[in-house]
């Protein structure tokens, strides 16, 4: 089968760590051709859907790692499957690129993740339809309000909703140092919305990756854990990543998810577990594939693979 990525540059890979190299080499290995383009080379074009783009060899070397093909261009609904494997921030041209993958769906093209659904399910504001499952959560662009809700709960965290890998997550402690500041240089001045949550001391032990895929569990997380002074589990921001079984309550949260978003046609997902809390929804592109393969010896990659294939046949 053909299998379109439509992802970063190649050259911006960590080839070491890199979840979608990781989904290439198991296609490749499993004899599907491989094809790449980048976001902006996804065109409408004589009433279809268009990527321009090249054939994908992957090669073992870790320096010259990867050969393409030449230029073509060919409609979206050509290819078995299309997998959106574009980095965020989800900004106005990641909307774009969803409404134009949408156009290809309703010609006939299968993409992973859903475009419409992956534009309903904001990877923060998500949480709020389980609300039994998240911390205390304030989303705003109100100082006010976020003042309020340090009073309630003394310690907390703000993030901006458009970050990814840690950035921009500040902790506010009892004392309430720059709290102000901190709203009004991440919200610019009340222009952007942020969400604030009560701070989980559980964040010691990690904060937790579980992959959904095709409406099954990864029986092993990724716990990021920080190191040092740092509040930030993530592996961007220096977390030390440490695979490890599911506990009780992390497989029950995740079980009850499973089915729910991949209904929605959110084959590959992504839970960030604090403790027994759900504090993100990760749909764009979930990594932490080869962390947790390396580690606990549950084949990622292959799982993902099978899950496509079912999906597929």
């Amino acid at each position: 089968m053909d299998f379109l990525f439509i992802a970063d540059p190649l050259e911006s890979f960590k080839i070491h760590k890199d979840s979608t190299l990781a989904m290439m080499r198991v296609a490749q290995g499993a004899g599907h051709r491989l094809w790449f383009c980048e976001s902006r080379n996804l065109l409408w074009k004589d009433s279809l859907v268009i990527a321009d783009c090249q054939t994908l060899v992957i090669k073992p070397s870790s320096t010259s790692w990867f050969e393409l093909g030449n230029l073509e261009s060919r409609a979206l609904n050509t290819f078995a499957a299309v997998m959106m494997r574009t980095d965020p921030p989800f900004d106005i041209e990641y909307l774009n690129c969803t409404w134009l993958l949408s156009a290809a769906e309703r010609q006939g093209a299968k993409v992973f993740n859903n475009p419409s659904a992956v534009r309903e399910h904001s990877e923060k504001i998500s949480i709020t339809e389980f609300s039994k499952l998240i911390p205390p959560t304030l989303i705003t662009r109100e100082l006010s309000a976020v003042e309020d809700f340090h009073q309630q709960h003394r310690d907390i965290v703000i993030k901006p909703l458009d970050g990814m890998g840690g950035m921009g997550v500040f902790r506010v402690g009892s004392d309430g140092l720059n709290l102000a500041s901190i709203v009004e240089t991440l919200g610019q001045n009340g222009s952007r919305t942020l969400m604030a949550q009560k701070f989980l001391p559980e964040i010691a032990q990690g904060d937790k990756r579980v992959l959904l895929i095709g409406g099954e569990v990864v029986p092993f997380a990724l716990a990021r854990i920080p190191q040092g002074t740092e509040i930030r589990g993530n592996l961007a921001a220096g977390g030390k990543g440490v695979a490890m079984p599911l506990s009780d309550a992390e497989n029950k949260i995740a079980q009850d998810l499973a089915p729910i978003l991949n209904a929605r046609g959110l084959f590959l997902v992504g839970l960030d577990l604090i403790g027994a809390y759900l504090t993100e929804i990760n749909v764009t592109s979930p990594t932490c594939f080869v962390e947790i393969t390396d580690q606990s010896g549950f084949d990622v990659p292959q799982f993902w693979l099978n899950q496509i294939e079912k999906a597929l046949s």
